[in-house]
């Protein structure tokens, strides 16, 4: 089959890449060429920026049919308004990466399957994007204008990327988990999230190009672990050989009116339940979890150290005056409540 990957040297994608060369696929990727990647033998390249919709769609026009486009990159919803326009009637099939983060939080009832309500909050623009690219295509299947199939990845991680913390993507929280530093996590470390490693997410979408039942669906592909945000942690640390971790738990709201911008992800994400049900995935594109937790953190994090891209702590003043002033107020609080009561 052709097989037309827009993007194609991200995390995920590098693995669909991967998995449907080993398969005999003809694969072509379109992208700005600005991202460095393994990419196999074989594989065509074209550039460009699907940004620039005129452009883009120029371009497309201008090569044959597709048995499969993959769209990796867009969020917006002028993206796919210009991918119905550039693919309708010229590919087989449209795979379209979303996010879990489409459906309600807090969800009605959990594991969350794909049926369930999907208001994202409007706080969080590139999830609410996601949500709108999902309605267009939706409606543009049902018109016959496009066959649409729907995969939403849930935390993805592996070696190349990084993981993510309290505090978003950045990785001076591993600098302090390997020296025995403080970490904080948000709330009470008891909310449960989903890492799932992009070997495991590729093959789904490998599997389902060219599968007809897919054609008109929408999957979720997550872990089938459901780690809490301090077995998330102690995870790294053994996975590592690290120090137990000093996990130090402060309220999201909190750490959201602190520092809106850093704790945004927390607010807006981690702070939720995320407990998915991947029967569906499971059944119709052969979805298996074959790397658990310790182990993928244990490759992800040694290709972090070993690249030397584990940034450091004393870089970030701002995590241990956090600590300071919540150990500080903790006291006080304390404090004046056992006056209060003597």
């Amino acid at each position: 089959m052709r097989v037309l990957i827009i993007g194609g040297t991200g995390l995920i994608s590098t693995a669909i890449t991967r998995e449907l060369v080993a398969r005999g696929e003809e694969v072509t990727l379109y992208n700005r060429g600005q991202r460095e990647a393994a990419i196999p033998d074989g594989v065509m390249r074209l550039y460009g920026d699907r940004g620039e919709c005129g452009t883009f769609e120029h371009q497309m026009a201008e090569l044959p049919r597709w048995d499969c486009v993959i769209d990796m990159v867009a969020f917006k919803p002028a993206d796919v308004e210009s991918a119905v326009r550039a693919w309708a009637g010229r590919t087989a099939q449209y795979l379209f990466c979303s996010t879990v983060d489409v459906y309600t939080k807090p969800a009605r009832s959990y594991p969350i399957t794909e049926d369930a309500e999907r208001e994202p909050l409007p706080s969080f623009p590139y999830v609410l994007n996601k949500a709108r690219c999902e309605a267009i295509l939706e409606a543009a299947h049902a018109r016959g204008d496009l066959p649409v199939t729907i995969i939403r990845p849930a935390h993805t991680y592996g070696e190349g990327g990084r993981l993510v913390q309290t505090f978003g993507f950045d990785t001076y929280f591993l600098d302090r988990m390997r020296r025995g530093m403080p970490i904080i996590v948000h709330g009470d470390g008891r909310s449960f999230w989903s890492a799932c490693h992009r070997d495991d997410v590729g093959r789904v979408f490998a599997n389902a190009v060219g599968n007809a039942e897919a054609i008109g669906r929408a999957y979720h592909v997550a872990a089938e672990e459901w780690l809490t945000w301090d077995r998330y942690y102690q995870g790294i640390a053994e996975a590592m050989g690290w120090p137990e971790p000093q996990m130090v738990h402060i309220p999201t709201e909190l750490l959201g009116r602190a520092e809106p911008e850093r704790a945004m992800w927390c607010v807006e994400n981690f702070g939720f339940n995320n407990i998915f049900n991947n029967a569906r995935c499971s059944e119709e594109l052969g979805f298996r979890y074959t790397i658990p937790w310790v182990e993928g953190a244990r490759r992800c994090v040694g290709w972090l150290v070993e690249h030397g891209q584990v940034a450091a702590a004393d870089e970030h003043p701002f995590y241990d005056q956090l600590l300071d002033a919540w150990a500080r107020l903790g006291d006080v609080l304390v404090e004046e409540v056992r006056e209060a009561e003597a």
